[in-house]
């Protein structure tokens, strides 16, 4: 299957960060990629960071179109200005959504020491199953950043499902999840290159899967 990772949509309420602005697409482009999704089994959804167009935006689109997606949202920032808050958090559970963790803050996992690690890995996942109500066993990497000791360290604190950002096909019951990023960029040949063409893919993406297997062998 394919897995597409986007982050923002629609017009921003607060402060980009520096190439943030990159993932984020128009509610346009976003209904393209959804009427592609829909009815496909073949194809996942994630969206990153906990923006409140995930809730505002995105959650109605999946509902009508009977689509469901995971989210990771940064659990420092719920309930900041143009972030999910603990309400939105629950809605999105209790509307069949599966909820993440892309850690408390948007830093790479791969230069944390132990203190910053446990707050990022077990601190972060557990305020999520708190105020979601349910457990969080995936997890997204920063700018989908990882080496062998985050992926130990992930393992240690229960990760079911680990989404990177190397692009390409991955199998169902793999623990490492490469994901294909939607940029703000995208357009219909993008789509239809992406999700339109499997075979194409699938080819495409046999030297990144092999790379991802043999480091997640350790």
């Amino acid at each position: 299957m394919v897995i597409l990772a986007i982050g923002g949509v629609g017009r921003p309420v607060r402060a980009l960060d520096p190439g943030e602005n990159e993932t984020w697409v128009t509610v346009d482009q976003l209904d393209r990629v959804l009427d592609m999704v829909a009815g496909r089994e073949d194809v996942g959804l994630t969206f990153d960071d906990g923006n409140v167009s995930d809730l505002e935006i995105a959650l109605p689109k999946l509902v009508e179109r009977d689509l469901t997606a995971e989210f990771f949202p940064l659990a420092g920032r719920i309930g900041e200005r143009g972030f999910v808050d603990a309400d939105g958090l629950r809605r999105l559970a209790e509307a069949g959504m599966s909820i993440g963790s892309h850690g408390w803050e948007h830093r790479d996992w791969r230069r944390l020491d132990d203190r910053h690690a446990r707050r990022e890995l077990e601190v972060a996942p557990k305020l999520l199953a708190d105020l979601s109500g349910k457990p969080v066993r995936a997890y997204a990497p920063p700018f989908g950043a990882y080496d062998r000791r985050v992926l130990s360290r992930l393992r240690r604190s229960g990760a079911t499902r680990v989404y990177t950002n190397e692009g390409g096909a991955v199998a169902r019951d793999s623990w490492l999840r490469p994901r294909t990023g939607v940029r703000s960029d995208v357009d219909q040949e993008w789509i239809d290159s992406v999700l339109g063409e499997r075979d194409g893919l699938y080819r495409r993406a046999g030297r990144v899967m092999a790379r991802v297997a043999r480091l997640a062998r350790f």
